[in-house]
């Protein structure tokens, strides 16, 4: 399984419109073959900071989602949104059932 965290640094005055155009990504990537979850969460205590929190069955999942159109086409305009680079880290991981 592949766990991916990608934290945007979102600037304030484009929030909205940020939250605006992720809302189809999300929506496409869950239909995607491969993923397993793929949910936006706003961080606890600074306002502007979002982390995408993303499960995939495989690598093969990964590489799927990252040349589809729907990831291409948001890709293209995240930058206009960020304070910061974006942050990713890609982390390799099994569920452990209790």
């Amino acid at each position: 399984m592949i766990i991916i965290h990608a934290v945007f640094h979102v600037k304030p005055d484009l929030k909205v419109q940020f939250l605006e155009e992720v809302k189809p990504l999300i929506a496409a990537t869950h239909a995607e073959e491969g993923n397993l979850s793929y949910d936006l969460y706003n961080h606890a205590e600074q306002e502007n900071v979002y982390i995408m929190v993303e499960t995939w069955l495989d690598s093969e999942a990964v590489s799927s989602h990252n040349t589809s159109s729907h990831f291409t086409a948001f890709a293209a305009k995240a930058g206009e949104f960020l304070t910061a680079p974006l942050d990713v880290k890609v982390y390799n991981g099994e569920q452990i059932n209790k």
